[in-house]
């Protein structure tokens, strides 16, 4: 069965950026095949590990949806909407040399995701024996959690940056896990984007405050901005970056 980190956190602290270098950093370690889900409906793990996606869980959702109203039916004669629709995930799975991609996505316009939700638990319950690690990029909040969308989670790093609200969210994160009985192996905090890689005693009184254990501190990096903003995947920063560098100590220190 598969080691399942779990990444949460509040909206804007990185989570994704360092989901993409933990995946890199453990297949390069040869801990490999490893299944990346992109469980936000605001994807963008992609652009993070460099891979392009030609469909999500939610498109294929949408298609099947809109098929009987379709001038031309996609699904083939003969075929149920059920075995189309398990056809077209398989097809949706992106791969690369160590990871498997997987990306919620979203339904088109009103609602909320819980048809989707549904659909990214069935399909993790169904991969999760065929890898050795599944690390799920959450969406901001809770919601994965408390729906018990994640098939298990023997590990849950929760994300912050500096600020008191942002260890204060992940507080909320860590007792609503022990609040569903979810019982992972190991809950850590990382401190994202902290300038010149030094906390303050304010997060350091509230990281206290909130009883997490901190895993590790990552430095603000100018870098990781200027590659997101010319497009260029996170993943390929210099082996020399201080991003990169912290990121590798937290997952050796965790022992995967």
């Amino acid at each position: 069965m598969a080691h399942v980190i779990a990444v949460a956190g509040k909206g804007g602290v990185g989570k994704t950026t360092l989901t993409g270098l933990i995946i890199q950093y453990l297949g390069e370690k040869g801990k490999g095949p490893i299944l990346a889900v992109d469980a936000d409906a605001n994807s963008n793990l992609n652009e993070v590990l460099g891979v392009e996606v030609e469909a999500t869980l939610g498109e294929v959702r949408e298609e099947v949806a809109r098929s009987e109203m379709a001038k031309d039916n996609p699904i083939p004669a003969g075929m149920t909407k059920a075995d189309y629709m398990e056809y077209k995930f398989d097809d949706a799975l992106v791969e690369d040399d160590d990871f498997d991609l997987l990306v919620m996505g979203r339904t088109q316009g009103k609602g909320c995701y819980c048809f989707v939700n549904g659909l990214l638990q069935a399909q993790l319950q169904k991969l999760q024996r065929h890898y050795p690690y599944i690390i799920v990029d959450n969406e901001a909040g809770m919601e994965h959690i408390s729906r018990g969308v994640l098939p298990s989670m023997q590990t849950a790093i929760l994300v912050s940056d500096c600020s008191r609200r942002g260890v204060q969210a992940v507080g909320r994160i860590a007792k609503l896990i022990e609040e569903c009985d979810m019982h992972p192996q190991k809950v850590g905090l990382i401190i994202n984007r902290a300038p010149g890689g030094v906390l303050n005693e304010g997060t350091r009184e509230e990281i206290e405050k909130q009883g997490l254990e901190l895993l590790g501190v990552v430095p603000q990096d100018e870098t990781v901005f200027e590659y997101d903003c010319d497009g260029t995947p996170t993943v390929k920063l210099p082996e020399d970056s201080p991003v990169k560098k912290a990121v590798r100590e937290i997952v050796d220190k965790l022992g995967f």
